[in-house]
């Protein structure tokens, strides 16, 4: 470690702002020093106001030079990079000899290079903001404490959503944009495969809207959820080969179910189609997109015609000009027509279901966590993404964070700090039920 740690920050985006605060009056406070880089320096250069120990730099993550530069001179690198990025970071933090955190899932890339981190003393802490990230230490902390009472795991559910407070609800989807658009315009794509009662479930994309459920947040009342990417593959990781039912799960409004349902049937996500938009309505275009794929327009409900005119696709909303995808002219529309507003606040919102046996009795626990934003700028994900990494940092700069190699945080070595930490800057946990 150098003689004044350093934190390199890449990444300045929606999800950086409230992580960039956390890190300008820690490293203050300490003495330490933060770089945070950025394709937009003038962005950076906003978000740290001057502060005397902290350095913006504007940066091509590709520029091999420039970034090993700036890696080899952290003792720890955060990654809010887009995922497909962070090899590229983590091949410099192996090579530098440099401590690594992202808020994204492992993929097959950073997985394989497992043994030669755990074999350079390093740690790769990934899966650390919020779904995923919150989700796993909140739940690993509640399942190790029924599993310490001689409690058998049966049934678990976790649902995870960014919305909007109801506060700042305004539109007919009850939605609004406080990440990045283009994971809200493809979230599902993949569909889902769970276990339901014993059995595997898949539900592929097309039906994945349609067949939302509901679960009720004692906070806000009823919410839809609908299964989140492949749960199966976290059954080894939380030890519950013996669950019968196991499912991840995005949480939403019904009525934002109900008409991205409809979105999907038509085809709007689609990424592969390109249209000349020149002269376009958002009308005009949904009638072309829909004559293309041969799709009859259908009879519109009320909710449905209001959720179309909001979002720009009935009525003359222009369009931007030149080629582009069903999925383009969406996420401009959400981006242009959703908007969190200066003064806006979103919301997010995570339950744990857990049904567990003890002494042959059946018993079920339930934790719910509601965090509000302040505005658009300092929103409740920004908070839950940002905090976490942020806390890593400075335990892994303490030396209170001992563990090494390549992890999610699933261990309570990890998993017990940080969430502690959440709690006392007002991130906490409701439980109810009979644990």
């Amino acid at each position: 470690m150098s003689t004044t740690p350093h934190i390199v920050l890449f990444g300045a985006g929606k999800s950086a702002t409230v992580l960039i605060d956390f890190l300008l009056d820690i490293t203050a406070r300490e003495g330490w020093q933060c770089t945070v880089a950025d394709h937009d320096k003038g962005l950076v250069e906003r978000k740290l106001a001057a502060a005397p120990h902290a350095h913006a730099v504007g940066l091509d993550i590709r520029d091999a030079a420039a970034r090993m530069a700036l890696v080899a001179a952290a003792d720890v690198v955060i990654s809010l990079m887009p995922p497909a990025l962070h090899f590229l970071l983590a091949q410099d933090c192996l090579k530098a000899g440099k401590h690594l955190l992202t808020a994204s899932y492992v993929d097959e890339q950073i997985r394989a290079m497992k043994k030669d981190v755990e074999a350079a003393g390093l740690l790769f802490l990934c899966e650390m903001g919020l779904d995923p990230g919150i989700d796993h230490m909140s739940a690993m902390q509640l399942v190790h404490r029924i599993r310490r009472t001689g409690g058998i795991i049966t049934g678990f559910r976790s649902h995870c959503g960014g919305l909007v407070a109801p506060e700042s609800d305004t539109n007919p989807w009850h939605y609004k944009i406080s990440w990045n658009p283009r994971n809200v315009v493809l979230a599902g794509k993949q569909g889902a495969v769970y276990r339901e009662r014993g059995q595997t479930q898949k539900t592929a994309y097309t039906k994945l809207f349609a067949e939302a459920g509901q679960v009720y947040i004692p906070q806000l009342g009823q919410l839809a959820f609908y299964p989140n990417r492949d749960s199966l593959a976290y059954i080894p990781v939380y030890d519950m080969a013996d669950a019968d039912t196991f499912v991840r799960t995005t949480l939403r409004y019904p009525d934002f179910c109900s008409g991205w349902n409809q979105l999907v049937q038509w085809q709007l996500t689609d990424e592969t189609i390109r249209y000349q938009t020149d002269g376009l309505t958002g009308e005009s275009f949904l009638k072309k997109h829909l004559a293309h794929h041969q799709i009859p327009f259908p009879a519109i409900n009320e909710l449905l015609q209001k959720q179309l005119l909001s979002l720009g696709l009935l009525g003359d909303c222009p369009l931007p000009d030149g080629e582009h995808s069903a999925a383009d002219i969406l996420q401009y529309l959400l981006e242009t027509r959703l908007p969190l507003q200066a003064t806006d606040q979103d919301m997010v919102v995570m339950l744990h279901e857990i049904d567990y046996t003890l002494e042959d009795q059946q018993h079920s626990i339930n934790s719910s966590l509601v965090v509000k934003g302040r505005d658009a700028l300092h929103t409740a994900m920004a908070q839950t993404v940002g905090l976490p990494l942020g806390i890593a940092a400075v335990l892994l700069l303490r030396n209170q964070l001992p563990v090494r190699g390549l992890h999610i945080p699933i261990l309570p070595e990890i998993y017990a700090p940080v969430l502690q930490w959440l709690e006392n800057v007002g991130i906490r946990f409701e439980e109810y039920g009979d644990l």
